[in-house]
């Protein structure tokens, strides 16, 4: 077998392995057995709610089963095609079942991504927040040029994208801002992005052209639907209202429409001014406050299951998960998995996949990498 073949062959092995895993395929076969006998089960429609839940979970185990068979019979098929036509001495037969093997490398990647994305609110729109940390105009250009990358990203993979609220800095850039992201996953790709994020460049703003470092922290949590409980205490909040601070129409400025909302329990602070509606301003930022809350709760129960602490951390150094260098040399190092680039600037346009992937598979495998940090 060619090496090439071999390599492709040992990827869509993998792919399918870490799949297998997390769907726990035995169990999976069992459950898979056990919803298609409900849904033959008239009385389960008596409540419609319940009939929703357990339809979403059919549908996912028999796409994610399916399509795992389909792929081991396609590469079984494709294997034997190319050891025929290197045994028989057709070269060219030999390579197009390599370029087969090729599309179903990246095919059987595309579906463990998919499969992996099971979480209760993986399917969900999500919240992305960007804040700049310790170092103005240098962090605050930075954590600009971070919400255009997640913009771009969502634009990429046909996402709406909408900015609920933003902070400009002094200078350049942004002090804070957040997106909502909507479409099929939203929070299933993005949730791994979570973390402190390391710029190493020369600064534009540094008439010495010295070496900068700059940090920006990045939050993600999900849109909470109907179908998701999230109680909250009037009590425990205090709402406030203030001018909106953005650009807008000629009345944005002039009126008290932007509303900020702490819970008091968790010091969790949310804000919108992106309408000129007060009222509209504070029914998003509930909504944002309910997604933040259950995101807390997904994390504490991550932290619980993982043994480790997965609360938010500093803006600085040891905290951060992705380390970008444009200067003296270009790398884009995440510092959980190990993925690179060689390419930032691609990166920062939105080509986040491959470091969502890895660390998707990676909360499957809880296999950690020790990588040197990038200066």
């Amino acid at each position: 077998m060619r090496a090439e073949a071999q390599a492709h062959i040992d990827s869509i092995h993998e792919s399918l392995a870490l799949v297998r895993r997390f769907l726990d395929w035995d169990r999976a076969l069992r459950r898979l057995d056990e919803l298609n006998a409900r849904v033959e089960d008239p009385s389960l429609w008596n409540d419609a709610k319940a009939a929703q839940a357990v339809m979403r979970e059919r549908r996912r185990l028999d796409e994610a089963i399916a399509a795992t068979r389909a792929i081991e019979q396609e590469l079984n098929d494709t294997a034997e095609l190319i050891e025929m036509a290197e045994a028989e001495g057709d070269s060219a037969m030999a390579d197009e079942g390599v370029a087969d093997l090729a599309k179903l490398a990246a095919r059987a990647n595309d579906d463990k991504v998919r499969a992996l994305l099971a979480g209760e609110a993986d399917g969900n729109d999500t919240y992305i927040e960007v804040n700049a940390g310790a170092g103005g105009t240098e962090s605050q250009d930075w954590a600009g040029m971070l919400s255009r990358m997640y913009t771009r990203w969502g634009e990429r993979r046909g996402l709406k994208v909408e900015l609920i609220d933003q902070h400009s800095g002094e200078q350049a850039g942004i002090k804070s801002a957040t997106l909502l992201l909507k479409g099929e996953n939203a929070y299933g790709y993005a949730k791994t992005e979570s973390g402190v994020h390391r710029l190493v460049r020369i600064s534009p703003y540094d008439s010495a052209a010295r070496r900068h470092t700059s940090f920006a922290s990045v939050w993600v949590y999900p849109v909470i639907d109907d179908n998701i409980e999230v109680d909250i205490n009037e009590g425990d909040l205090r709402i406030d209202t203030y001018r909106a601070s953005g650009a807008g129409g000629q009345h944005i400025n002039t009126t008290d429409s932007a509303v900020r909302i702490t819970h008091l329990p968790t010091g969790i602070v949310v804000q919108c001014q992106n309408q000129r509606s007060q009222h509209k301003n504070k029914a998003e930022a509930y909504n944002q406050l309910r997604a933040r809350l259950y995101e807390r709760e997904l994390s504490i129960r991550e932290a619980a299951a993982n043994a480790e602490n997965a609360a938010k951390t500093d803006i600085g150094w040891g905290h951060q998960i992705r380390s970008y260098v444009l200067q003296p040399y270009q790398l884009v190092k995440d510092l959980r998995t190990g993925v690179t680039s060689t390419a930032p600037g691609d990166v920062l346009d939105g080509a986040l996949e491959p470091f969502m992937a890895a660390a998707l598979s990676q909360r499957v495998t809880g296999e950690t990498v020790d990588v040197e940090d990038v200066d």
